[in-house]
């Protein structure tokens, strides 16, 4: 079980380096991996079980204990990185499908991986643990509203198919995770080493088939879908920053709201995009999958240098 664990935390800790190469992979091996693409809204349900299991009452304590402070987070993720992206798909001519995949991105809640990343810059982790368990709750609402409004110029939206999608991909494994803490914390405690094995193996099949579902469009365009999500990313971090910055908060706050600002829960797009739009809609989340856990190291050493 040690040696399982220790694993599990190699794996977690060179998460980046996994995406990448089983994207490499679905791009290259794209009839073995597409296979993977009616598996995407399981994988999801699975990590957002395994949240669940992590989840605690003290996460969202932190919300009663610093209102204004996680306010300011979960609006600054529901607004600058929704705006941001349909910016981008104002400036940057693209498919309509591309540019409803980007709004998407924008449009989700909070990644986990943030909260690493958070710690990694010695911000407030548990203002990015409370950011996120909040975002994320919020999602089945929020993300659908906001689609409605600033993608169905793109392709048609189905918000109230949208939500319930979310709550049976998101809250409802969620909530069964959180469930089972209670009911069995014993199997829980042990089986919590190996969720970060879980949670990447699921990521990284989802990118995988994401990819492979759409190598053509992805060898057509990939290189400005990529340019595009950079800039979403790099820019979410920016503003997140700024805008923490100009709500007054303290250096380790602002690292805190960065970092969930600009990760996203590409995961959830991905399953949306595939479920409502195309697998061409899918790549931006794809690509996010693999780019933001590169970036947000980078960011994340940075960050950890400003005192």
């Amino acid at each position: 079980m040690k040696a399982l664990a220790r694993f599990s935390q190699f794996v977690g800790n060179s998460f980046a380096l996994w995406v990448l190469l089983f994207a490499v992979l679905g791009f290259l091996l794209p009839e073995q991996f597409r296979q993977l693409t009616p598996w995407i809204v399981p994988l999801l349900g699975i990590i957002m079980f395994g949240m669940g299991l992590t989840i605690s009452t003290r996460d969202f304590a932190e919300v009663f204990r610093r209102p204004v402070e996680v306010g300011v987070g979960v609006v600054s993720q529901f607004l600058i990185m929704p705006l941001l992206a349909v910016l981008l798909t104002r400036i940057i001519p693209m498919d309509p499908q591309v540019a409803a995949g980007v709004i998407l991105v924008g449009c989700c809640p909070g990644g986990t991986s943030s909260n690493v990343m958070t710690y990694l810059a010695k911000g407030d982790t548990a203002l990015s643990v409370a950011c996120t368990s909040v975002t994320t709750l919020a999602a089945p609402i929020v993300t659908p509203f906001l689609m409605l409004m600033l993608a169905s110029e793109y392709l048609p939206v189905d918000a109230w198919a949208m939500f319930i999608s979310i709550l049976k991909l998101m809250l409802l494994p969620l909530a069964l995770g959180f469930l089972a803490q209670k009911l069995v914390p014993t199997l829980v405690r042990a089986a919590v080493p190996a969720l970060p094995l879980v949670s990447v193996t699921g990521i990284v099949l989802i990118v995988a088939a994401v990819v492979a579902a759409s190598k053509g469009a992805i060898a057509e365009s990939g290189l400005m879908i990529f340019v595009v999500v950079v800039l979403h990313n790099g820019l979410g971090y920016l503003v997140g920053f700024l805008a923490a910055r100009a709500a007054g908060l303290g250096l380790a706050r602002r690292k805190a709201i960065a970092i969930e600002v600009g990760m996203q829960n590409s995961g959830l797009a991905a399953a949306l995009a595939t479920a409502y739009f195309s697998p061409l809609a899918a790549v931006p989340a794809a690509i996010f999958s693999v780019w933001h856990n590169i970036s947000g190291a980078i960011v994340a050493s940075v960050l950890s240098r400003m005192k």
